[in-house]
């Protein structure tokens, strides 16, 4: 395999030299350790079609709206950047425009990208372009053999509830380890375009009979090696209703009624009623709070969703899962996972709440927070409340294949620093810190997310 020269080995480690010789020695303990991806959105078909990649625009640049929104906002126009675009054109925006990238961390991943995935030196250039589609014409790059170089024990994909789960057979026929995740978006919340058409699917008119056929769904992911069910909601809101006014306001919303308040309050009881399934049937609970979904309408009714214009809010999980942990904080077989892009949250709520429930873990930074500052920003806001082992470990949430090992690296070089700090200045002893590195690549996640 190609491998780039330049890479400096010890990048994104502390600058002073004692501190970084610390860190170089934990981050050299897990820098070759499994990857462990409990949540992520590679499409499971390109692992069991295992075709060669289209293209380097289609790599890079296409599928992944942390690259194009920043395009955009130099004045780009997205449709130069599409799937119908001409590629070696829209590589030749990025490369126009690569120096707006520079500390950004979809810039840092690409570089690792062509450097330690496809051995090609920095700066991307035009003539990048015709080395990376030279790279990909090898069978060393299909995505099956990179998912074994890359390392990967276990890759958990994003899938829709009514999915037959077909692929995810043939794939774990095959030997991979790949498992399906639900999630019930479309189905539970009453502002999403097509609920009641995604209802219908589901076979079932009445409140009982709709929870039903999801716990049936969830049974079937289960039988198909799922161990998780994500839940995307701006707000970590939640509500217990009793089963009559379950029922009134579940007939409303199916017919497009119902005002906002009423619209959230069966969203918030469905959060509510997706934690009682997790307890019944051991799934673990990954919330993901606190994004508005499609700001720009007029880039939405042209491009439609994930084209870069979902933006951070502030969240407030301390009333609002209230209710839910009334009810089943307590229980120690329920998992259930915290993020946010509101960095504050970290420390405000996240991990005060996670250092008493039991059922509570801190998710990993995501998203807007997915990168190396930020990570040390979060780990230092939340171990001093609840330590490190009410983590999740890491999570890399991505579409781009070839970013996953460079994400992972990023925050184990993120972990390593920070703890070479915390030895460096007597909080923490080496050995503790040897035991901590290891564990949060290995059995934090596994136990986290029940592996």
């Amino acid at each position: 395999m190609p491998s780039s020269q330049r890479r400096d080995p010890h990048r994104l480690l502390p600058v002073d030299p004692s501190t970084r010789a610390i860190a170089a020695d934990l981050y050299a303990r897990v820098a070759a350790a499994p990857i462990i991806s409990p949540h992520g959105h590679v499409p499971p078909s390109l692992l069991l079609d295992d075709q060669p990649f289209a293209n380097p625009a289609d790599l890079f640049i296409t599928n992944d709206h942390y690259v194009t929104r920043l395009l955009h906002a130099a004045g780009v126009d997205l449709a130069e950047l599409g799937a119908d675009a001409d590629p070696r054109e829209a590589w030749r925006l990025l490369a126009r425009h690569w120096h707006l990238f520079a500390g950004t961390a979809s810039g840092y991943w690409i570089d690792e990208a062509l450097g330690t995935v496809l051995g090609i030196d920095p700066p991307l250039t035009m003539h990048t372009y015709d080395e990376i589609a030279s790279r990909l014409t090898e069978p060393g790059f299909r995505p099956r053999a990179l998912f074994d170089r890359f390392g990967i024990e276990f890759l958990a994909t994003t899938d829709d509830p009514l999915d037959d789960l077909a692929v995810h057979a043939q794939l774990q026929s095959a030997g991979l380890r790949v498992a399906p995740t639900f999630r019930p978006d479309r189905y539970v919340d009453p502002d999403n375009a097509g609920f009641a058409d995604a209802v219908a699917r589901l076979g079932q008119m009445t409140f009982a009979g709709y929870l039903a056929a999801l716990e049936a769904r969830r049974e079937h992911f289960i039988r198909h090696g799922a161990v998780s069910a994500d839940h995307g909601v701006v707000e970590p809101y939640t509500v217990d209703l009793d089963p009559a006014d379950a029922e009134r306001l579940f007939q409303l919303v199916l017919v497009g009624g119902g005002t906002v308040e009423e619209r959230r309050t069966f969203r918030g009881h469905m959060l509510l009623q997706l934690a009682r399934m997790s307890v019944d049937d051991g799934l673990v609970m990954t919330i993901h709070a606190g994004v508005l979904r499609n700001h720009s309408t007029p880039t939405f009714d042209r491009f439609g969703p994930d084209t870069g214009h979902d933006l951070p809010v502030p969240t407030s999980f301390v009333h609002g899962l209230r209710p839910l942990l009334e009810r089943f904080g307590l229980e120690r077989d329920l998992h259930i996972v915290l993020f946010t892009v509101d960095e504050t949250a970290y420390s405000r709520e996240i991990a005060p709440m996670a250092s008493f429930y039991p059922s509570l873990y801190i998710g990993a930074p995501w998203w807007f927070l997915d990168a190396p500052d930020a990570m040390a920003r979060v780990r230092s806001a939340v171990t001093e409340t609840a330590g490190f082992y009410r983590s999740s470990g890491f999570i890399d949430d991505t579409r781009a294949f070839l970013s996953i090992p460079a994400r992972h690296d990023t925050a184990r070089r993120a972990d390593a620093g920070y703890l070479a700090r915390l030895v460096r200045e007597g909080r923490v002893d080496l050995s503790a810190a040897e035991r901590i590195i290891d564990d949060l690549v290995g059995d934090i996640p596994r136990a986290v997310f029940k592996l």
